[in-house]
């Protein structure tokens, strides 16, 4: 019993032993789930959690793991067999952790079916289930299909699904009312200032603050850039339209792109640089974004972390993350209309905006909540074990 008067702590849950898989690893360089996985890890680890992410070996044996910020990083083969490639060595990172953590966390569901091998030793799996991966227009009828029946099979696989929009976790209820239980937390991302980036950066694309639009998004039919481009173009305004992402003539679609390209529209390429990318984003007079089809997006959520002026397309998704902070359109009229306005907003109103922007991310979507929120659902869901991290043998 405590003394008198005093205040009784108290004890903290005993660390757990949690693996993170479907990611190519970390320090992430680019991509949504790498990044999250290593904010994620390396939060959990600073709490005190031991926590280990698989990452891809492309070429020989996997090397020896290695740790990141106190991370382990644990490597996996993944061999080239075209697009069964992630497949395979999701299969290879699932056996692995078959046995000797807490808890596996499988990032997206292609690898649904294999799930069961850590649960018949008893470990906990959670699947984030990533949006609308299926409905991506760069799957061939087949892989459609097949995703289609793994996200099925991942509300039956798993112990807990995960969804970081709760449109999607609202929609997997719906559809699938015998689903393992379905937990919402969103992604998360770090406000970033106009003095926290270097202004010099846009020199390598001749761009000066405030001169010019941004889209950031892969080339694909789901993502809108075609409408974009043409209701840029309706809009026909001063400021070029700069988009970044790899365009190639790898597909008709993005060979149409590059027909539309010109001085007004500048195709520049994947920018992997992250300081480089948030000088784009921070200083762009407005942020375009068109993707449709998955969860709380982080391109989208990092141009509100800028205090960027959004206009997004209309869908439940996006409306979730942006709320009244974005200008919403569907089709290229919209849009052009919604340029028409946007810069010829007063200074005084864009600053509003701008905040509105950053206080959304300030209290919705910092990492340090989202591991909260995540550390929060670890303590009641996994039973810690005794021992340190034994993974599976290769």
């Amino acid at each position: 019993m405590s003394e008198p008067g005093s205040l009784a702590v108290a004890p903290r849950p005993a660390a757990l032993r949690v693996a993170i898989l479907g990611t190519k690893g970390i320090p992430a360089s680019y991509g949504g789930f790498e990044t999250f996985a290593e904010q994620l890890a390396v939060r959990l680890v600073a709490r005190g959690h031991q926590v280990t992410v698989y990452a891809e070996a492309e070429d020989g044996p996997a090397p020896a793991d290695t740790f990141h910020q106190g991370v382990r990083v644990r490597f996996q083969r993944r061999p080239h067999w075209g697009p069964a490639s992630v497949l395979a060595y999701d299969c290879a990172s699932l056996w692995d952790a078959r046995r000797g953590y807490d808890l596996v966390y499988m990032l997206g569901y292609g690898a649904a079916w294999a799930c069961w091998w850590p649960r018949v030793f008893g470990t906990p799996v959670w699947i984030n289930v990533d949006g609308l991966e299926w409905a991506r227009s760069k799957w061939g009828r087949a892989a459609r299909a097949y995703l289609r029946c793994m996200e099925w099979l991942a509300t039956k696989t798993a112990t807990r699904l995960i969804a970081d929009a709760e449109a999607i976790a609202q929609r997997v209820r719906t559809v699938y009312p015998r689903s393992a239980p379905t937990s919402f937390i969103a992604y998360g991302a770090e406000e970033v200032r106009s003095q926290d980036v270097d202004v010099q950066a846009l020199s390598a694309w001749g761009l000066t603050p405030g001169g010019y639009l941004l889209v950031v998004a892969r080339p694909e039919p789901e993502n809108h850039v075609l409408e974009i481009i043409q209701g840029y173009l309706l809009h026909d305004g001063p400021l070029p339209l700069v988009i970044v992402g790899s365009v190639t003539d790898a597909t008709p679609y993005q060979r149409q792109l590059q027909s539309l390209a010109s001085e007004r529209v500048r195709l520049v390429g994947g920018v992997y640089d992250a300081p480089k990318l948030q000088s784009l984003r921070v200083h762009a007079a407005a942020y375009i974004h068109g993707h449709s089809v998955g969860g709380t997006n982080p391109s989208l959520l990092e141009a509100l972390a800028c205090g960027s002026l959004v206009i997004a397309h209309d869908n439940p998704f996006n409306r979730e993350v942006a709320r009244d902070a974005a200008e919403y359109f569907e089709t290229p009229q919209q849009l052009a209309r919604q340029l028409e306005q946007i810069v010829q907003l007063p200074l005084l109103e864009r600053s509003r905006r701008c905040a509105r922007a950053r206080e959304i991310v300030a209290k919705n979507y910092t990492w340090d909540r989202i591991a909260d929120d995540y550390e929060a659902l670890l303590f009641a869901q996994c039973r810690p074990h005794c021992g340190v991290v034994q993974p599976g043998v290769r």
